[in-house]
């Protein structure tokens, strides 16, 4: 039987992805060698999960809290990559998204530093979100993270390790369209009204320092965070990676799955009514409106988001601007994190002052 041509592009794009985000190398290389039809994609990386699910709970019963967190956040990566864009299948992907926000929330309170779920009011409902400190640090600058189209809290394990690591607190949340959110709302091309309400939120708390806080963004993230940063002046720095300037100029470029996502997490219900929605996700005439510092990450093979967009947003922004463009580069340079990664995240500790 010939593969599955969409089973085929995950083969053969995503794996810099899963594996920067805590899948083990292995385990994509098995579970995307067992599967010829993309219908069985959510089945399989739950499987896959479930393993990892029973062994953090084994070290959970036996008192070996710090390996329950780690072996319970890969359950929840591994759930969450079944779920992130099987988008034909409500029903079975909702299974796999509760099983991976049931992961990482039994992880976090064994993890090192410990996370604690957040709820935060939002329009009459909740976002939901993963607060981390650092350890020895009272009262920590943050950073708010932004996901991305397909991306959600579970994910970001490692790329919340980056600034905790390095002094400062991480809000990882789920937004309108996102994890958690996406049942309850649409995609929200104003994204600064849920980041203002995530900052009255840390505002309250007196085990942050809010006054000092940076905002990072990933994927279709990097256009909400910038675009948060042009109307919030309270960020005091922003990270954009590989983020669309005009979603509408690229979408009909952008692979099918990507764009049944969207069309799905949008709530347009067809194609026409999710590029018009597209087309209210621009920077043009906002970008200008961006005075704090900015860190742009582009990827010269970016095959989702055209690394031309970052160019623009970084000649658009009024403020200073480091932009790292990165020649062999996909989206999100997830196959060249050791070429980004760190380097945001001192960039950071050195706007909020933490060097």
């Amino acid at each position: 039987m010939n593969k599955d041509p969409r089973v085929q592009a995950a083969t053969a794009h995503w794996s810099g992805r899963f594996v920067s985000n805590g899948v083990p190398l292995a385990d994509f290389q098995d579970v995307t060698n067992s599967i010829d039809r993309w219908e069985t994609w959510c089945e399989a990386w739950s499987a896959r999960g479930a393993i990892h699910e029973e062994l953090g709970r084994e070290s959970l019963a036996g008192g070996f809290k710090l390996s329950a967190g780690q072996h319970l956040t890969v359950a929840g990566v591994c759930y969450h990559f079944g779920k992130f864009l099987f988008v034909q299948d409500p029903d079975q992907m909702q299974i796999a998204h509760r099983k991976a926000v049931e992961c990482r929330n039994l992880a976090l309170e064994n993890l090192s530093p410990a996370g604690e779920r957040v709820a935060i009011p939002y329009e009459g409902k909740t976002l939901y979100g993963n607060l981390r400190k650092p350890i020895g640090t009272d009262s920590p600058s943050v950073v708010v993270m932004a996901m991305g189209l397909d991306s959600a809290k579970e994910e970001m394990e490692t790329n919340e390790g980056v600034f905790l690591e390095r002094g400062m607190a991480t809000l990882a949340f789920d937004g309108p369209g996102q994890g958690e959110a996406e049942y309850d709302f649409a995609i929200c091309p104003e994204y600064e009204r849920p980041i203002g309400a995530v900052i009255e939120w840390l505002s309250k708390r007196t085990d942050i320092n809010s006054e000092n806080l940076g905002i990072w963004g990933v994927s279709l993230g990097g256009y909400y965070a910038p675009r948060a940063a042009a109307f919030d002046h309270r960020i005091k720095a922003c990270i954009s990676l590989t983020g669309p300037f005009d979603l509408g100029a690229c979408f009909d470029n952008m692979p099918s799955l990507t764009q049944a996502a969207f069309i799905h997490r949008s709530k347009a219900g067809s194609t026409n009514a999710a590029k018009k929605i597209a087309a209210r996700l621009s920077l043009r005439g906002i970008a200008e409106k961006i005075v704090c510092p900015l860190y742009v990450v582009a990827g010269k093979l970016d095959r989702v988001i055209p690394h031309e967009h970052a160019l623009q947003l970084a000649d658009s922004a009024t403020g200073e601007v480091t932009l790292n463009l990165i020649e062999d580069g996909g989206h999100v340079a997830n196959n060249r994190i050791y070429k980004y990664r760190s380097q945001s995240a001192d960039w950071m500790a050195n706007q909020l002052n933490i060097y």
